[in-house]
């Protein structure tokens, strides 16, 4: 089989223009995998698995507000507010199911999306991410642990101290945030700097840090009606690990999942044919 070709295009919706990627539409699409990125990404991080996704599926890859190449409003940065794009962006192409994996932020604008469209979403997969305001028994929010979360979410100063240093700022999390480092290499940390360089990138990726306390109420109050739909939670060993099984078992009831070894935080970059597996499996 020849494989799909990976085309790009752009929707305007209300208030923000999303870039986005397909591979295996039609003109008769319906259905979807939309896959979403995380922080300081963009579509880009699925160029490993989108293509062999696309064999048996139709696939988008959606560069998130304000991240990649969609255009950088100044709020909007809630979780919810990120979904409620996709939803519009999902009506404009005339896709009425879709099955949502997002890694990082991805995973959880991927689960703020299933909870508000239950009719829409099929299938939720959750990738090296845990939920504001979802309580993890033993474990707290599951994300105080981490520096940057607080430092991102500091007015002004995180701009300040990178602007002109994206390159050396984002390495460090690909270098340290990884059990293989080499998955993401200088061309692909290029491509990323090209993007976070771009006028209002920094506000913008760091507005998902500051609407955290936003992010919190929200999901605390839709997470008391558990999702149905079949839901697939996977960390990274060196990474967050079973927590993010752990996390989606406290608001939805049907999970499977795990730890994936010798795998940090970038599971689309550094165990594509692993991730690729286990979503076929899970979509089948």
């Amino acid at each position: 089989m020849s494989a799909s070709p990976v085309l790009h295009a752009t929707a305007q919706l209300r208030d923000v223009r999303l870039h986005y990627v397909t591979c295996g539409f039609t003109d008769q699409t319906t259905r979807a995998v939309m896959l979403l990125h995380g922080w300081p990404q963009s579509w880009h991080e699925w160029r490993h698995v989108m293509p062999e996704l696309a064999e048996d599926h139709a696939v988008i890859a959606v560069d998130l507000r304000g991240l990649g190449d969609s255009s950088k409003p100044v709020v909007g940065y809630d979780k919810m507010t990120l979904a409620a794009d996709l939803i519009e962006l999902a009506g404009q192409l005339g896709l009425t199911q879709i099955a949502v994996v997002g890694h990082d932020w991805g995973g959880a604008v991927a689960a703020a999306l299933a909870l508000q469209q239950r009719q829409l979403v099929t299938h939720l997969a959750m990738l090296d991410i845990v939920l504001p305001g979802i309580p993890l028994p033993g474990m707290g929010d599951g994300l105080g642990g981490y520096w940057h979360m607080q430092f991102h979410q500091v007015m002004d100063l995180p701009e300040a101290l990178v602007t002109g240093r994206e390159e050396t700022y984002i390495r460090w999390f690909f270098s340290n945030f990884a059990h293989n480092p080499a998955a993401i290499n200088p061309e692909d940390v290029a491509e990323y700097v090209r993007c976070l360089q771009q006028p209002g990138a920094l506000r913008s990726g760091f507005g998902y840090y500051r609407a955290m306390g936003d992010d919190a109420v929200a999901f605390a109050e839709a997470a008391r009606t558990p999702l149905d739909c079949p839901v697939l939670a996977l960390g990274g060993a060196q990474s967050i690990g079973a927590g993010v099984k752990l996390c989606a078992e406290q608001f939805a009831n049907n999970v499977i999942g795990g730890v994936i070894d010798h795998c940090g935080h970038w599971i689309p970059e550094e165990k594509p044919a692993e991730l690729l597996a286990q979503l076929r499996q899970f979509l089948a």
